[in-house]
């Protein structure tokens, strides 16, 4: 995880390997870019600024009148964008194009099941722990402020992590944070984005129709039958992907809860072991003269595809596309808010942006630190050996970063643009200032470890 993790050198013969002037001067500048952990983060935080900007431009009109496009799409006699969803540009983004992002949280959610830190209860019951204190109290705290009328369906908001902006401030120290630090931080994450998932799924979900319900569990059906029998021919995963997201769409679920659960439903571990792998060289071997070029070509690459799981190929597809794509795509969509006509000084007394802003800077503060400090006295945990005071603060402060799930949630939360705005703004100035802090405590308290 750490930002200064070399890269291996490409062959000579290829074209970004190579000396050429394009190569050097673009290319294998663009791929040490793409490298650094922080650049997802760099890219959304351009992405936020470019919104901020459009949006108090004198062309204004023309980032709310993009965003806010109508448009229906048609398949024979049914008519998606009918009756119950009014589609735009921002809901293509927020309901289509997130669904991917989720899809790649679902693989990553599996990943560290399967093989990752999930997989040992005494590594993983810590940062659980954490993320549980991360966000009870930063609901606790929005409730506290907004306890009844509209408003009080906002105490999902303040409960995200940011996994792209928390891990970017974090490897902007490079290795000062040690990587049990990092893993800590990013199983944190994970648990908290499962909670967040369950959240939008139990909380957030509109009026369910009971046929459209029924459909999406009988393409799960489908998709798990296939499984079993062992069949891995993309394209039709692909069409019963776009079937589910439909169905799940149309049934009131949020959609993206089914990029979710395809996510989950990956296969997480090789195909294939190495053992089983020499034998078909073996076999490979012993034809002799009756081996074909064709034979070592077809069964080399089945032999290196099977080696690595379907899931962790799929997630190195498809984690550049959610990182440097939609992401920043989705924050030029849903960060904009025009800061003019008195909204800074509504937003000051709102108490939707007090607890939005409070909940994730004091509510995930204090419920990360009191609930790892309570989980480390407990006899089946375990903990980094430098996590200090001051360092956990970091920590904490940091994953009070609830950028993007923040954002979506509060789309999922509230109708009325004002409660919208305000939710936004309390985001934004709260992330920011959980960064700063997060970042200064981080700094100091693994200096004093150093020293």
């Amino acid at each position: 995880m750490s930002g200064n993790t070399p890269i291996p050198d490409l062959p000579k013969w290829t074209w970004l390997g190579g000396d050429g002037r394009l190569a050097r001067r673009v290319g294998q500048p663009i791929r040490r870019f793409l490298h650094v952990e922080a650049a997802g983060g760099i890219l959304l935080l351009l992405a936020t600024v470019t919104a901020l900007i459009w949006a108090n431009s004198p062309w204004s009109q023309s980032y709310y009148d993009l965003w806010h496009t109508d448009f229906e799409l048609v398949l024979g006699s049914y008519h998606m964008g009918g009756e119950g969803h009014h589609l735009t540009l921002e809901s293509l983004v927020n309901d289509a194009l997130m669904v991917i992002f989720f899809f790649v949280v679902g693989l990553e959610i599996k990943r560290e099941i399967v093989s990752g830190t999930l997989k040992d209860p005494k590594a993983a019951t810590l940062p659980v722990f954490a993320a549980l204190g991360g966000m009870i109290f930063p609901a606790l705290i929005f409730f506290l402020f907004n306890s009844s009328g509209d408003a009080s369906s906002g105490w999902g908001i303040p409960m995200a992590t940011d996994i792209a902006f928390a891990v970017g401030v974090v490897s902007l120290l490079g290795d000062r944070v040690s990587r049990p630090l990092k893993v800590f931080l990013l199983t944190l994450a994970i648990a908290d984005d499962i909670g967040a998932i369950l959240v939008i799924a139990i909380f957030y979900s509109s009026s369910l129709s009971l046929s459209w319900s029924i459909t999406a569990l009988v393409i799960m059906g489908i998709i798990v039958a296939l499984r079993r029998l062992q069949i891995w021919y993309i394209p039709i995963y692909i069409f019963l992907g776009i079937a589910l997201w439909l169905a799940t769409f149309e049934s009131g679920i949020h959609a993206t809860i089914a990029g979710v659960v395809l996510g989950l439903a990956t296969p997480a571990k090789p195909q294939q072991s190495k053992e089983e792998g020499l034998v078909a060289l073996e076999w490979l071997r012993d034809k002799g003269e009756n081996i074909y070029p064709v034979d070592v070509r077809l069964t080399a690459m089945e032999l290196n595809e099977s080696q690595v799981s379907i899931a962790e190929r799929i997630e190195m597809a498809l984690h550049p596309i959610s990182g440097f794509i939609i992401i920043p795509i989705f924050a030029l969509a849903n960060a904009g808010v025009d800061m003019g006509g008195g909204l800074l000084g509504d937003a000051a007394s709102s108490p939707v942006t007090w607890g939005v802003g409070l909940g994730l800077i004091v509510g995930k503060i204090v419920g990360i630190f009191s609930m790892t400090w309570l989980g480390m006295k407990l006899p089946f945990t375990s903990s980094p050996d430098d996590m200090k005071p001051l360092t956990l603060i970091g920590l904490a402060a940091t994953a009070g970063i609830g950028f993007t799930v923040s954002l979506f949630i509060t789309n999922l939360a509230f109708e009325q643009t004002d409660l919208i705005d305000q939710s936004k703004i309390g985001i934004l100035f709260a992330s920011l200032l959980a960064g700063i802090i997060g970042i200064t405590c981080l700094h100091f308290g693994t200096k004093s470890n150093q020293s």
